[in-house]
């Protein structure tokens, strides 16, 4: 599985003027037509799932390129233009639409005609993926924004979107079923971000594949001796110690790393845990997909093995690319200039070949130079 990218914007409220979504509708209507008369459904996938071509086609649509809302009003134009004539249909939404998303899938297998095996092949992803970005990657943006492209041939795209009530900021995340690999280690991905953040838990970093193995291991045990042991390590780190060894062990034994005792969650759901026991997960993704386990559940036992079994946990924000920031030196991140430039130059390509006025077009190509103005000029 490729996660493609994450994208960070400023989050923006209200709604965008009924004059603006006709002419996305319009736009974008166009714009997918061409691509899919000339590429097919895959294409359109694809770009989709491109944030960097997303964040174009948003721009060139009349949306900030900046803006959470970019985001939020694109994929709701989307959802109202795409039909069986592109191939691709749209389940999901924003808010209370994201949980709509599994009824969305059975329409939309009815339409392509899909096996009740592959419905609730995709029903999964839309699960699993949820909870990768949401609690195995805690990076602090709760998803508010769920939405899953599928073509007839069943392939996929999905994007969803966090928000951060305390900076105020909105994070995209960007997945494609292009090559099936794994949702839980380290999935392909290409991440745009304008804050990194610091003590992000992320446990699809394959250097914490050591503490994703020992959190199975514990789950083996019973709940109450878990239940213990996460109750002696809040009580060690009231009183400055940072392992257990240092309280079963005599001497002057120093801890080999550093624990962040405030991530540590204040309650975990331990009827979950005894569920867990019963079922006996094989899997960390089996775990993941469980009933009842979130970021609570994931971050507790991840430091309770962390401490139990001497492994460390490596913290890290998930991120590569500057959206807003990059410089021409690589500081603090680097642009992926090809992947914009042939974003810009893909889409310029098609809104010359659109069958609409000279100044539509020349309103898109100005929504596109802007947006281009702020990345490629840096």
């Amino acid at each position: 599985m490729i996660r493609s990218g994450i994208t960070d914007l400023r989050l923006h409220g209200g709604h965008a003027p009924y004059w603006l979504l006709i002419r996305m509708k319009k736009l974008s209507s166009a714009i997918l037509k061409i691509i899919h008369e000339e590429f097919g459904s895959e294409e359109i996938l694809k770009r989709l799932a491109n944030p960097l071509w997303f964040q174009a086609l948003s721009c060139v649509t009349g949306m900030d390129w900046n803006s959470s809302g970019t985001t939020t009003v694109l994929c709701g134009v989307l959802k109202s233009i795409l039909d069986t004539e592109y191939g691709v249909l749209e389940a999901g939404g924003k808010g209370k639409r994201s949980l709509q998303t599994l009824e969305d899938l059975n329409k939309i297998s009815k339409k392509f005609e899909f096996s009740e095996d592959y419905l609730n092949k995709l029903k999964y992803i839309s699960k699993i993926i949820a909870k990768v970005d949401n609690s195995v990657i805690q990076d602090g943006y709760n998803l508010y924004i769920h939405t899953f492209f599928v073509n007839k041939e069943g392939n996929w795209t999905i994007v969803q979107q966090g928000l951060n009530p305390d900076n105020r900021m909105s994070r995209r995340y960007h997945w494609y079923s292009n090559n099936v690999t794994d949702f839980i280690d380290e999935p392909e991905e290409e991440i745009l971000s304008q804050i990194k953040h610091q003590d992000v838990l992320d446990l699809t970093y394959r250097q914490n594949e050591e503490i994703r193995q020992t959190t199975l291991d514990l789950i083996k045990e019973r709940p109450k001796k878990t239940l213990n042991l996460f109750n002696s390590i809040q009580l060690r780190s009231e009183l400055g110690q940072t392992t257990l060894s240092t309280y079963f062990e005599e001497g002057s034994m120093l801890p080999k790393f550093k624990y962040y005792y405030k991530l540590i969650p204040r309650r975990v759901k331990w009827k979950v845990l005894k569920n867990l026991y019963e079922f006996q997960p094989r899997t960390y993704e089996e775990f993941v997909a469980t009933k009842g386990v979130g970021p609570g559940m994931i971050r507790g036992l991840s430091f309770v093995s962390s401490v139990i079994f001497d492994k460390e946990i490596k913290f890290r924000d998930p991120v590569k690319y500057a959206l807003a920031f990059g410089g021409k030196d690589g500081e603090p991140y680097p642009i992926d200039r090809k992947e914009m430039d042939n974003s810009i130059k893909y889409l310029e390509s098609v809104i010359s070949d659109l069958k609409l006025n000279k100044k539509v077009k020349l309103s898109a190509l100005k929504g596109l130079k802007k947006f281009s103005s702020h990345f490629l000029s840096k």
